[in-house]
């Protein structure tokens, strides 16, 4: 078959890494393999998988180049966003669904019809909101929060999830979805549950590779966007109270970062803490680290925590909503803790104090990425 993984950019992020997987893994399982983004960054995610086809669709630049497009935003920009919070893509996406069709047809004109389109994120398919086709499966890779039946997102709703068949990471995304649809009066085609794919063999290849400022002795790892909804000011408040001596490893970059370095020093642990920076390749610090710490506010799979698994890292997690339970199940439920410093600085400190468990094959078994390819390219029915 013939696939087609979409997303907005390839930077370094999860989102951005599971795409990449996803195309890995159609290619694995012997399909033809396409995986194009809107937008170009420095320093892109590559496929490891020498078959998949990589192309680069500069969305926004076409559509504003196009007059029509241009006003639209413009009018969406100063007109609809004052009133509605992030409505810029109700204008833009209508020119976005026009670019991108007209791409898609100039695509398989080359290439042969695609047999199925995969949209990674809620901000990938809103640049293309208008576009239609029975084809495209929606990944949404975090909760849905449907607090009040507002008009704005009746609309958004509407724009988004109405009538397409959308696929959760995780169940505990699925359940929000579930929850949501009837307050903003909206019904999907279809919601299926499918879990993020872990390529297992190229994390345990890259996680080999040489970092020469890898800390010597044991120590403690998170690897994260600093931003707030990954939480690491809880996890340094739980690190600091749990007096461990290894020293914590921060992986990650954002715009939390300074408020995240103030407050090392406030909590007087700034010896004790590393800011590594963004890593293209994280995963040789997920290796030889001691254990790794989850401490988001929400997430709606937490692939972090199997690529951890992956590389042979104990996990701990803070239990919050989303996809953790996915992971973290059956021997693993113990490696979740409350969401809060004390249950966490406990939970840290009895990790430190243990002798370091084995980790089963078994726990990878869900991600495997052929079982990942195989379910995205059935029909799917309505998980209800």
């Amino acid at each position: 078959m013939r696939t087609l993984v979409v997303v907005r950019s390839l930077k370094m992020g999860g989102m951005e890494r599971v795409a990449v997987n996803l195309a890995d893994a159609f290619a694995e399982a012997g399909h033809e393999s396409h995986l194009v983004s809107f937008r170009r960054v420095k320093k892109p995610l590559s496929p490891t998988h020498a078959s998949v086809h990589v192309h680069h669709l500069p969305l926004m630049r076409v559509c504003r180049l196009s007059v029509i497009g241009f006003f639209l935003e413009l009018f969406a920009r100063w007109v609809l966003n004052p009133l509605l919070k992030r409505a810029v893509f109700l204008g833009s996406g209508i020119m976005g669904g026009a670019v991108f069709r007209l791409w898609l047809w100039r695509f398989e004109r080359r290439h042969g019809r695609v047999d199925r389109i995969v949209f990674r994120g809620q901000g990938t398919f809103e640049q293309v909101w208008t576009f239609r086709d029975g084809r495209a499966r929606y990944v949404l890779e975090n909760i849905l929060r449907a607090r009040k039946r507002r008009p704005s997102r009746w609309l958004f709703a509407r724009c988004l999830y109405q009538g397409r068949h959308l696929v959760a990471v995780s169940d505990g995304v699925a359940e929000t979805v579930r929850e949501a649809m009837p307050v903003w009066r909206c019904s999907p085609a279809s919601l299926s549950v499918i879990l993020n794919p872990c390529p297992v063999g190229d994390i345990r290849q890259a996680m080999l590779a040489t970092e020469a400022d890898i800390p010597a002795e044991p120590y403690i790892v998170n690897v994260a966007r600093m931003v707030p909804a990954k939480d690491q000011a809880l996890l340094l408040r739980a690190y600091a109270r749990s007096k461990v001596a290894m020293p914590l490893v921060l992986v990650g970059d954002g715009r939390e970062r300074a408020n995240l370095e103030t407050l090392v020093t406030q909590l007087g642990i700034a010896e004790r803490v590393i800011f590594a920076g963004q890593r293209q390749n994280p995963y040789p610090w997920m290796h030889h680290a001691r254990l790794f710490v989850l401490s988001s506010r929400y997430e709606g799979m937490g692939i972090v925590l199997f690529e951890a698994l992956a590389c042979g890292t104990p996990v701990l997690s803070v239990d919050c909503p989303g996809g953790i339970r996915s992971i973290l199940k059956g021997e693993l439920k113990s490696s979740i803790v409350a969401h809060d410093e004390e249950s966490l600085a406990t939970g840290i400190r009895d990790a430190a104090a243990n002798a370091q468990p084995v980790i089963q094959e078994a726990w990878l078994d869900d991600f495997k990425p052929e079982t990942v390819a195989a379910r995205f390219l059935q029909t799917p029915g309505f998980v209800g």
